[in-house]
């Protein structure tokens, strides 16, 4: 999912809550209040979410207990707690992201693992880095955009399209180009384009299959359908595929955004561990993407912001993709 893609969410009741903020109301003075104001706000709305519930609440708890079945009930309890703070500290990120300068930006994100995507980008050729519905990636994007290649994703378009302009406006201000799933030309057409065209870091979340064309792998110890989109790039225009996780940890003084601090760590680049057809190796490439999150998503539990169908035992049986009018190469994994 990309940010715009969650940030869509806010306006048609991604958590029932944030909903009540509005769109406009969030740009505009969420960015103005102070920073220990802005993120305590946040914090009471997640935990009302809590206490209200909802099937986004009761879909985090199934998928943290997948990820943590050690825990008990009350623990999983304080760890759906602590990840709806988490998911909520994103959006008060993002809000607040046009008024935040790069050297503040600079300084909230923890990078490892950076020396391979780094040097291809630094020889003008394209990087795909396929991400998860983990941490900030506005905030990493907008990091990558500045340190590593301007960043180009694929967003959903957004209601109102005025809304929507306002956020392909500034990402494109800080290098970031938006390729809207919807209402354009065909995304992944658009992507082979950037990918050959060079000098971009093509950034997808593709860790939910929404266009039942992608792939089955383990997640966690479960099956889960994961988009095949970056690994198809990769193979067809030769750019090197990165999985980067992405999570929050505390903040050291004088760092970070509300006391905590976005941590990006690239896989080594994943190449395929197989012979065979395109679609082996496609498969076998987002295998090694699950695996790379699965370590963060155990780790840092709480950063996992998946409050939606993942797992194949949660999807509906009657997934037929002869019936599906999608695209075999969409990439995006967000767009719902």
């Amino acid at each position: 999912m990309t940010g715009l893609g969650r940030l869509g969410r806010l306006s048609r009741s991604a958590t029932d809550t944030v909903s009540v903020l509005g769109f406009k109301i969030g740009w505009s003075s969420l960015k103005a209040l102070p920073e220990p104001v802005a993120y305590a706000l946040f914090d009471r709305i997640a935990d009302i979410a809590v206490l209200r519930g909802g099937k986004g609440l009761t879909r985090l708890r199934s998928n943290y207990a997948r990820a943590r079945p050690e825990l008990d009930a009350a623990e999983l309890d304080e760890l759906v707690r602590a990840g709806m703070r988490s998911y909520m500290r994103y959006y008060c990120e993002a809000f607040r992201l046009p008024s935040t300068g790069r050297d503040r930006i600079d300084a909230a994100v923890r990078v490892t693992g950076l020396e391979g995507p780094l040097e291809f980008a630094r020889r003008g050729e394209t990087v795909v880095v396929f991400v998860g519905h983990l941490g900030n990636f506005d905030l990493a994007a907008a990091w990558a955009a500045s340190n590593l290649a301007p960043v180009t994703t694929v967003a959903e378009r957004l209601k109102p399209e005025e809304v929507f302009q306002e956020f392909v406006a500034f990402r494109n201000s800080i290098d970031m180009d938006i390729i809207p799933l919807t209402g354009g030309d065909d995304p992944f057409a658009s992507l082979l384009v950037a990918a050959r065209a060079g000098g971009r870091a093509i950034a997808l979340a593709s860790d939910r299959d929404l266009t039942r064309h992608g792939v089955e792998v383990d997640l966690l110890g479960h099956p889960a359908r994961m988009a095949k989109g970056p690994a198809v790039l990769s193979l067809m225009t030769g750019a090197p595929l990165y999985c980067a996780a992405i999570h929050y940890e505390p903040a050291p003084k004088g760092t970070g955004l509300g006391g905590h601090r976005t941590v990006i760590e690239f896989s080594p680049r994943l190449v395929p561990r197989v012979g065979g057809s395109s679609a082996v190796k496609a498969q076998d490439l987002i295998q090694q993407c699950a695996d790379h999150l699965a370590v963060t998503i155990r780790a840092h539990t709480s950063s996992w912001h998946m409050l939606q169908k993942i797992f194949v035992d949660d999807l509906d049986p009657a997934r037929d993709p002869a019936r599906d009018p999608a695209p075999a190469a969409v990439t995006e994994g967000e767009s719902t």
